[in-house]
């Protein structure tokens, strides 16, 4: 067999045998394999360049195959694995293709590796050179680095034990063998390439990180999809840390259509933290912007890791300092900083068999998205992980979900926690018992957090009055008829409020009652006479007043009358559940109306959260936002007693006129309507309600 290797280097000059010469005396080796770069390559695509990747082969058999670099004829790999060796004299085979898409990878070479003539414990790096005996070009050349190592026989019983090991660890998932998650959430493409005879396409996304992939939903007909799928992909040490992303158009009854791909080097992205992407694609039109975060670290060797945490008294003074009423004015989207130790977790749900579970916990505020390692079978896991995150909106909620692993299956949901930052006392640990899904019922288990945040006050007020950042992953809304009759009777009281009010009116308009009508006429008499414009927010100012006066009598709710409402609803989604229909054809029929019912539902529910949200700013639900509206009015008091009207709505129209002129990427937006969406509706206080032991 002839060879076509050259040794270019040896790690040092110290005579040393070859392995033929030892091999009587050893019968087993391992070699160390550096797959380091190739030069020179063959060109196999058509745009003069070339997809490779190599396959290594011993005694028959795939022992390593390497990641794919795109579009280089000099690729750079550096990749390193070691293989067992029972017979020096059978050779390492060498295989390089190009990778093609839906097709048969065309071959780009191969060579042979004479194991027997390699010298024992020396590294030595090699010129390989590809060979192909149907093709008379020059197909370049590989350069790798080689190590055998003669092993004893207690050695070899060892290194075997430990392999066999691993690939049971491996089998079994009982150990974190992966080093990071990768957690992905597909946003959307942009301006992608029209595939079909309709001028669009029908993309969708696959997602590669070493032997890992995913395969996104199919949008259809669309040249500007949008996704909205989050998914994780996990890291190894010892396989490739780049992401591979490829954008598709599905076709039916044909192979599907290349419509672009790109690339991302996750060793140059910064660890726990959320990092929005827009990539544009190399091989196509268009772009795809998604969500990473590299998370879900092990070992104590991790800065998340609080066992490493210790805390430094200058750096909370200089956090102190950058969120300081001083420095309002720099970068008005930083409003603060939320840190979160997740302690532990007791009593959790068993979700596998054996009574335990794999548990991990997610932390997610708002699009930033972090979670911890997972410990496999116990139902009271100690994390003890620290995480930061950088805090846009103070009225961001933090949701905290515990989920159970499952190799090649989606996680097991366990229960889950949300918290508003506003509701966070510093410092303070303290067990959170989890809920279910939908946050209204309580499931088994509670985590214990640890959690501090700091903010700027005069930044939170100004970021109040601005769009609140859009949520990408939400809980789809599905027809319900438990949901439909909740919404409904959310409207119905907000409308017998103002049926209510009118009665009112009425009863003093009839002399129902002589002293309501006569104070209520010279009352009338005295605020038309004396009107000015002034006396508006003054009056709303007198109605929050009373409503802070009141405000202990309003909490006089007792819990016992809660809980049955959450009962009797806990009864009617059982209820709802036993109701389903029987056969799929039926659900069929019914989609239109359900779809009709659906817009009809999810728009009472707007109008009922829009009024709720009204009356809980009134009711000091959350004082925070209640005082800012106080200190807001008596602002609008004072300027509109000194300044005439038609001056301010002068200045009101210039603003809203030149907007977009002074900030193109400005988004529309009405203040009061973004100020209400920060205050909750009483569906979200039913969420954000903690149970009790």
């Amino acid at each position: 067999m002839a060879l076509s290797v050259s040794l270019i280097r040896q790690e040092d000059s110290i005579p040393r045998p070859t392995a033929r010469s030892v091999r009587h005396k050893y019968d087993f080796f391992t070699l160390d394999v550096t797959l380091k770069e190739g030069r020179r390559l063959a060109i196999r695509d058509k745009c003069g360049t070339s997809d490779p990747y190599v396959k290594f082969k011993f005694d028959g058999k795939q022992v390593y195959k390497s990641r794919i670099v795109y579009k280089n004829l000099n690729p750079r790999w550096d990749e390193s694995f070691s293989l067992p060796v029972d017979d020096v004299t059978k050779p390492l085979v060498l295989k390089v293709f190009d990778y093609d898409r839906g097709l048969q990878d065309d071959p780009m070479g191969q060579a042979y590796i004479d194991l027997a003539s390699l010298l024992i414990d020396r590294k030595e790096e090699f010129k390989v050179d590809l060979e192909d005996p149907h093709v008379a070009e020059d197909l370049g050349y590989l350069l790798l680095d080689l190590t055998l190592v003669p092993k004893t026989s207690d050695e070899k019983e060892e290194y075997l034990a430990k392999r066999n090991r691993l690939v049971e660890t491996q089998r079994s998932m009982k150990a974190q063998i992966w080093s990071s998650v990768v957690s992905l959430v597909l946003i959307e493409g942009k301006g992608l390439l029209p595939m079909d005879d309709n001028g669009l396409s029908d993309p969708y996304c696959k997602f590669r990180l070493g032997n890992e992939k995913y395969k996104s939903k199919v949008a259809a007909k669309t040249l500007n999809p949008r996704w909205l799928e989050q998914f994780d992909l996990h890291m190894y040490d010892d396989q490739t840390s780049v992401l591979e992303i490829s954008v598709w158009d599905k076709d039916v009854g044909s192979k599907d259509d290349f419509m672009g791909r790109c690339q991302v080097d996750l060793s140059e992205l910064k660890r726990e933290e959320t990092h929005h992407i827009e990539k544009e694609l190399e091989d196509g039109a268009g772009s795809v912007s998604f969500l990473l975060t590299i998370t879900g670290s092990a070992g104590n060797e991790t800065i998340t890791d609080l066992a490493n945490y210790m805390p430094d008294p200058r750096e909370r003074l200089e956090v102190q300092r950058r969120f300081s009423l001083l420095r309002s004015l720099r970068n008005l989207n930083d409003v603060g900083l939320l840190q979160v130790k997740v302690i532990k977790a007791t009593g959790l749900l068993a979700a596998d068999f054996g009574g335990k579970s794999d548990p991990f916990c997610v932390l997610e505020l708002t699009n930033a998205r972090l979670q911890t390692q997972t410990i496999y079978k116990t139902l009271n896991p100690e994390w003890g992980k620290v995480f930061t995150f950088q805090v846009k909106d103070i009225h961001s909620i933090l949701e905290v979900s515990c989920y159970d692993e499952d190799r090649n299956k989606s996680a097991e949901f366990l229960g889950k926690v949300a918290i508003p930052l506003l509701r966070i006392k510093n410092g303070e640990r303290k067990a959170f018992f989890l809920k279910d899904k939908k946050l209204r019922r309580r499931t088994k288990g509670s985590i214990v957090l640890e959690m501090e945040v700091i903010y700027n006050s005069i930044k939170a007020s100004w970021r109040t009055f601005n769009p609140k950042e859009v949520k990408y992953l939400q809980m789809e809304q599905k027809f319900k008829r438990q949901v439909l009759v909740r919404n409904l009777q959310r409207v119905s009281r907000l409308v017998m409020a103002v049926v209510n009010t009118g009665r009112f009116v009425k009863s003093c308009f009839e002399w129902e009652s002589k002293t309501r009508s006569i104070t209520a006429f010279i009352m009338y008499v005295l605020m038309v006479w004396n009107f000015e414009l002034y006396m508006l927010p003054l009056v709303l100012l007198s109605i929050f007043f009373k409503y802070y006066i009141v405000r202990s009598v309003m909490e006089g709710r007792t819990d016992q009358q809660e809980e049955a409402e959450e009962e009797e609803q806990d009864e009617d989604e059982d209820d709802e559940e036993r109701g389903k229909e029987k056969s799929k054809s039926f659900k069929e029929k019914l989609q239109a109306i359900q779809d009709v019912c659906q817009t009809v539902q999810n728009g009472l529910d707007e109008v009922a959260s829009l009024g709720e949200s009204v009356k809980n700013a009134f009711n000091w639900t959350v004082p925070f936002l209640s005082w800012l509206a106080v200190i807001t009015l008596a602002i609008a008091t004072v300027v509109l007693y000194f300044i005439p009207l038609r001056y301010l709505v002068l200045v009101w129209g210039i603003n809203k006129f030149t907007k977009k002129l002074r900030n193109p990427n400005a988004i529309p937006n009405n203040e009061l309507l973004d100020f209400l969406s920060r205050v909750p509706s009483d569906e979200e206080l039913i969420e954000y309600k903690e149970l009790k032991s």
